[in-house]
């Protein structure tokens, strides 16, 4: 059996993180201030929840992108070589000659530039914007109420001799640091189906053989942003990934992978029930429930092996 293509894909879940301090705001004085944000439930109520911004987990997932990229011989612009903020905007070269025409420049820049073409960028250059929307999509990951917990912590910088007056006394000052722990709901959305393709023209810029391995490494880029989500303080507080159970919807046509919030409960069936609902003759979506981080694992190694980028307007038969 081929190869089936796939349109789109998404993850709806929930992970329970222990003691991690992933996403900061800074600092007040000696205190570390993490990440909240404002929750409504169903029934008015208010909440305020810690929660790890969806651009801290694009991070994570454009890091082992680009770390495999390097590893697997990818094409990268030389600003996406070394990992630059700005990305193509690092390339001098490429900026230079950039060609006069948006799509042409957009077919250029795909053809260069792997980590580009999945994460996205901004050409700005000579009075010109031209945008490369990304493939991902994430939300913030946000502790569900009354399930997550943050606790301030007493440290001390250690000193080899203590005592004495002015900077001596500042030898060994104390801070406080937060940790967290609680249940966290995640979305994500990848439009696999644009790898390559350019929004302007409508064509894709690259031939199907490097479609398929930017789309592989890509997948695989997402399995391990789920496996070790990177972030602050992970030198002294590695999260604890307790648990992590969800539903990973394939779209092998045009038409959505259906998400849920895990804020809410029942997610899971009525993730089920919009594919069905969307999928009334079978055969378009696959609904992925998994119940811990391996069935996650596993699952997503099934679909890279077993599946390849849908093309839009072309030949997806398998």
């Amino acid at each position: 059996m081929s190869a089936k293509p796939v349109y789109s894909l998404s993850i709806s879940g929930r992970m329970t993180l222990e003691l991690h301090s992933l996403n900061n705001e800074g600092g007040e004085g000696n205190q570390t201030m993490t990440r909240t944000v404002t929750l409504v439930d169903p029934a008015g109520g208010i909440h305020k929840v810690n929660a790890i911004s969806g651009d801290m987990f694009k991070h994570i997932q454009a890091e082992h992108f680009y770390r495999l990229a390097r590893e697997r011989g990818l094409s990268l612009c030389s600003g996406c070589q070394i990992f630059r903020s700005d990305r193509i905007l690092g390339d001098g070269e490429f900026i230079k000659g950039l060609p006069a025409k948006d799509e042409d420049a957009v077919n250029a820049l795909l053809q260069h530039c792997a980590l580009d073409d999945a994460e996205g960028t901004l050409i700005a250059s000579r009075n010109r914007s031209i945008p490369r929307k990304s493939v991902a999509e994430f939300s913030w990951v946000v502790g569900l109420p009354e399930k997550v917990r943050t606790e301030s912590y007493f440290h001390v910088r250690y000193a080899q001799e203590r005592g004495g007056e002015g900077e001596e006394a500042q030898a060994q000052p104390i801070f406080h640091r937060p940790a967290s722990s609680g249940i966290y709901a995640a979305v994500a959305t990848f439009e696999l189906a644009r790898i390559g393709f350019n929004d302007i023209s409508q064509t894709y810029a690259i031939a199907e053989e490097e479609r398929l391995r930017r789309y592989r490494t890509f997948l695989e880029s997402i399995l391990y942003t789920f496996i070790e989500p990177n972030g602050a303080m992970r030198g002294t507080q590695n999260p604890h990934i307790v648990a992590f159970d969800g539903v990973i919807t394939v779209s092998n046509a045009v038409l959505p992978a259906p998400t849920i919030s895990p804020l809410g409960e029942g997610y899971q069936e009525q993730v089920q029930q919009v594919a069905q609902a969307l999928d009334r003759d079978g055969g378009r979506l696959q609904v992925h429930l998994f119940a811990n981080m391996a069935e996650f694992a596993t699952t997503m190694r099934q679909i890279i092996d077993g599946s390849r980028p849908y093309r839009l307007f072309g030949e997806n038969g398998g």
